[in-house]
């Protein structure tokens, strides 16, 4: 997904990607999509503990299963490019985990134009933040 504006349809195929991935229990520690203002783009970023144990290649295999395991009838238009795996400790995780926590459950946080560390966070939708 490269446009600049992340619509409700995004939003709404974010969370069932998440929850599916939560039925195959995947430890998300955070999940949001995420604004990157120097390729123009926004991220589905998935933090888990998964990274640090088994690398990123075991989190991107799992994700790739559960997105083409999506029924047809989901209408997803998420692919695997629009999904980005992180340590819980990476940059922007770690960053805006400073300012919000959201609990283990699902949110809907709308995170726009925040400056943390002297860092811009130019646009943010989060689902979870845990860490």
């Amino acid at each position: 997904m490269d446009n600049q504006i992340l619509v409700e349809k995004n939003i709404l195929e974010g969370k069932e990607l998440i929850e599916a991935l939560d039925n195959k229990k995947l430890d998300i520690k955070a999940a949001m999509w995420f604004y990157f203002v120097e390729s123009e783009e926004w991220k589905l970023l998935i933090a888990t503990p998964m990274v640090d144990e088994k690398g990123p290649k075991e989190a991107y295999r799992l994700i790739q299963t559960v997105i083409g395991e999506m029924p047809a009838t989901s209408n997803t238009s998420i692919s695997f490019k629009d999904v980005a795996v992180l340590s819980p400790k990476d940059d922007p995780i770690a960053l805006v985990g400073k300012m919000i926590r959201t609990g283990p459950g699902l949110s809907g946080i709308r995170f726009t134009k925040n400056v943390i560390n002297n860092k811009l966070i130019d646009d943010a939708y989060i689902y979870r933040l845990y860490i």
